[in-house]
């Protein structure tokens, strides 16, 4: 796993100073993220679960609002890319994230609030790579 400790040193400068409100949910993506990069899904299932998330997205209103770990598209897109494989994956990366934090007490806090819930965890890594896809279509 290719995380740098720069990274996470960055990562808890931020949640300490707590500079945004919607930093906390930000940082459960970010490390949910960084701990299933291990996971492989394939390119078209990835854009298919996408594009069925983004339906959900703009149906719902403004396509560019911000992304909740609760709603319609985020679940849309955690249910598409379920399986219990890719949930052991996650888990699995979330525990040798933590072992690289040693010493950050706001990274490691978000990290085992990520591992003591699999279902935020599974949802903020679903959050996440629909962000990287919203990313995508304004580039």
């Amino acid at each position: 796993m290719t995380l740098p400790s720069s990274w996470l040193a960055e990562l808890e400068r931020q949640l300490a100073a707590d500079e945004e409100p919607d930093l906390l949910v930000r940082g459960l993506c970010v490390l949910a993220l960084a701990g299933g990069q291990d996971i492989a899904v394939p390119d078209g299932e990835l854009n298919a679960a996408g594009r069925c998330a983004l339906l959900m997205l703009a149906s719902g209103g403004d396509p560019q609002r911000g992304l909740d770990l609760h709603g319609r598209a985020v679940g849309s897109m955690a249910s598409d890319l379920d399986s219990p494989a890719r949930r052991e994956l996650l888990q699995g990366g979330l525990r040798a994230v933590s072992e690289r934090a040693t010493g950050l007490p706001h990274v490691t806090e978000v990290l085992r609030s990520l591992m003591d819930d699999p279902e935020i965890a599974w949802s903020a890594y679903a959050a996440a790579r629909l962000a990287e896809i919203l990313g995508d279509a304004e580039d």
